[in-house]
């Protein structure tokens, strides 16, 4: 019975440890900006939104461009490595990949929006 605790206390100090240097890696590639500070930025930069088509198709920021996180390895060229990048998904989970993706390929200044899509309250458009 005590191994198995012992082994369940392992299982979790893996975790919190890999979860501390992802976070910590995440920190170091992308920054969070909260809706005004994202509004300030966007219209100068790369407006990518890595939902899947059906989800931007339902509504997205006015001006952003559809790459999918399923794509991205694909059509990352897309995006231009000397401009802001600024991405965006429903709620920062698949932005967060791609902005850790965009970093390893050499993109510098990569921003995502704190909370994603789904507390934007600017202007959309829908299909």
């Amino acid at each position: 019975m005590l191994d198995f605790l012992y082994i369940i206390i392992a299982v979790l100090v893996i975790f919190l440890v890999y979860a501390g240097i992802s976070a910590f890696r995440l920190k170091k590639a992308v920054t969070n900006l909260t809706q005004e500070q994202f509004i300030e930025g966007y219209r100068k930069a790369q407006l990518i939104d890595v939902r899947e088509p059906k989800e931007f198709d339902g509504g997205h920021i006015l001006g952003a461009r559809n790459i999918p996180s399923s794509q991205l390895r694909q059509r990352f060229k897309e995006i231009r490595p000397d401009k802001p990048v600024y991405l965006y998904c429903q709620s920062s989970a698949r932005s967060a990949r791609a902005a850790m993706f965009l970093k390893k390929k050499g993109y510098t200044q990569i921003h995502q929006l704190q909370g994603g899509f789904r507390g934007w309250t600017g202007k959309i458009k829908s299909k």
